[in-house]
């Protein structure tokens, strides 16, 4: 009878056991590509006395009910974040930027960064960061082909679905907790369960507030694509030539784009000489003055004793 009642013992103590470690691992896992939890349920869990009652109810057995009721996300359309590179060259680079604006207002985007720079050689180049509408973001990338010459493209589309309907699916849990907490806030009259309650609804609180955060922005990310431009401006367009098919042909085209790219680059030195003008007159004078002083150290070294003046070489 005693090896019975220590037979059975030992099995209730396994039990128990079994069931803490089951309850732990599945208050404490997060799911896969979410944000981890932030210990609201397990540190109210713990701070929570499990014989302290109101109205007959455990507030840790309340917390848990209320942590576990509306799991697992219930997902509805996909959620796809797309981002494209543009490289664009144009040779009229005021209307050029001028057009882009035009249609980035007209498709209902905007500009989330913008800057133009010049580097001196008389072009302008501009980088731009373009947040548009996810249902005009393929419309916009054929519109700003032919507004500019593209040089590269390339466009991706990330889904974050799993990792958007598993955070909200975590919010609704703890917005449900929340409500548990304070209707049990309400009814609570000791000191003791009325501070775990409120401390419990704090951390609750800052939960939801960083999980809707993250929706917030994972829907900016989804509800606007973002676009990453590259504009120059050039004297001619690169790769635009129509490919010849004789060799004749072949020839007189490479004549010709050998000869504009010396004319291009024949101007763009001028180009760069006008800005640098001060330096070249600098050089000028410093190049006369080195001449003036080399002739005046060699008259005077031919006018020496030893120097090989005009009578020496006369006589010789």
């Amino acid at each position: 009878m005693k090896r019975r009642g220590w037979t059975l013992a030992i099995a209730l103590l396994l039990l128990l056991t079994l069931l803490g470690g089951c309850g732990a691992a599945s208050s404490t896992a997060a799911p896969a590509g979410g944000t981890a939890y932030s210990g609201t349920e397990t540190g109210m869990a713990d701070a929570a006395p499990q014989e302290a009652a109101v109205d007959g109810k455990s507030m840790y057995s309340t917390a848990q009910s209320a942590g576990t009721e509306n799991s697992g996300p219930k997902w509805g359309d996909t959620k796809l974040i797309h981002t494209a590179d543009l490289t664009l060259e144009t040779t009229d680079f005021q209307n050029a930027e001028k057009g882009l604006r035009d249609l980035v207002s007209g498709c209902g985007g905007y500009f989330e960064q913008s800057s133009v720079s010049n580097y001196g050689d008389g072009y302008r180049r501009g980088s731009y960061t373009v947040r548009v509408p996810a249902d005009q973001f393929d419309a916009f990338l054929v519109q700003t082909g032919e507004l500019c010459h593209v040089l590269s493209q390339s466009s991706q589309a990330e889904d974050v679905s799993e990792n958007y309907y598993d955070t909200q699916g975590r919010l609704k849990t703890q917005q449900t907790k929340l409500e548990r907490l304070q209707a049990l806030l309400a009814k609570a009259d000791k000191m003791e369960d009325i501070i775990t309650l409120e401390s419990a609804i704090s951390e609750t609180e800052q939960t939801i507030e960083n999980l809707s955060g993250t929706l917030q922005h994972y829907d900016s990310l989804v509800d606007y694509a973002t676009v990453t431009i590259s504009l120059s401006e050039v004297y001619k367009l690169s790769n635009v030539e129509e490919p010849a098919s004789g060799f004749f042909s072949r020839v007189g085209t490479a004549f010709a784009s050998g000869w504009r790219n010396f004319v291009g680059a024949v101007e763009s030195f001028a180009v760069t000489l006008a800005y640098g003008w001060v330096w070249v007159l600098a050089l000028a004078v410093v190049a006369v003055v080195t001449v003036q002083s080399l002739r005046s150290r060699r008259k005077k070294h031919m006018a020496l004793p030893g120097g090989e003046g005009p009578e020496k070489k006369t006589e010789k």
